[in-house]
């Protein structure tokens, strides 16, 4: 009984937390701290943190934890296929729509529509963590621009775009000048 309520329960949170981990957190909120009194709310704190610092979708570990915590092992897998089946479902639909109509001219119609608007999500959210490292979240002005911020950056864009090395290879060594920097040039 306990392994359906767990399923039912995340399955709802698979459903409904459109938007992502973070929005999922009230509706697991709902369903094992309120609904069901499974973990108090101070263990339902614990429940965030650890859900965050684990690798893995937010609402997966979620339900995971809370399904090892409430049943063992099995209530984790219970809790954790009921958390994924409703996307595993979407989109297994949408493939198949997809596929059937591939070719037609009403999808390709979707599809080219929703392309400016995905590139418009992408170029905003980096536009904001740019402003946030460049201006350190103070006021847009000259004043407050963080120069080794912005030369750290030009460097990155140059050697991703120009000379097209290794993402990994450029945020490793953007980290590695950003301490350097800090460490001898600006605490002096």
């Amino acid at each position: 009984m306990i392994y359906l309520q767990l399923f039912f329960s995340f399955i709802q949170v698979g459903m409904f937390s459109i938007g992502g981990g973070y929005a999922a957190m009230p509706l697991i909120q709902n369903q094992v701290v309120e609904l069901h009194p499974w973990i108090t709310m101070a263990e339902f704190t614990d429940l965030v943190t650890i859900a965050e610092m684990t690798p893995g979708p937010i609402a997966i570990n979620a339900a995971t934890f809370v399904g090892i915590r409430i049943a063992g092992l099995p209530g984790a897998v219970a809790a954790t296929m009921g958390c994924i089946l409703p996307s595993c479902i979407i989109v297994s639909l949408l493939a198949w729509v997809y596929y059937k109509y591939q070719g037609g001219k009403a999808l390709q119609s979707v599809l080219a529509s929703l392309r400016p608007a995905v590139v418009a999500l992408i170029a905003g959210a980096g536009l904001s963590i740019l402003a946030v490292v460049l201006f350190q979240g103070q006021a847009m002005a000259i004043k407050n621009v963080d120069w080794v911020g912005a030369g750290l950056f030009a460097a990155a864009f140059f050697a991703l775009r120009r000379l097209k090395w290794n993402p990994i290879l450029v945020m490793s060594l953007c980290g590695g000048a950003g301490a350097l920097v800090n460490l001898f040039i600006v605490s002096q």
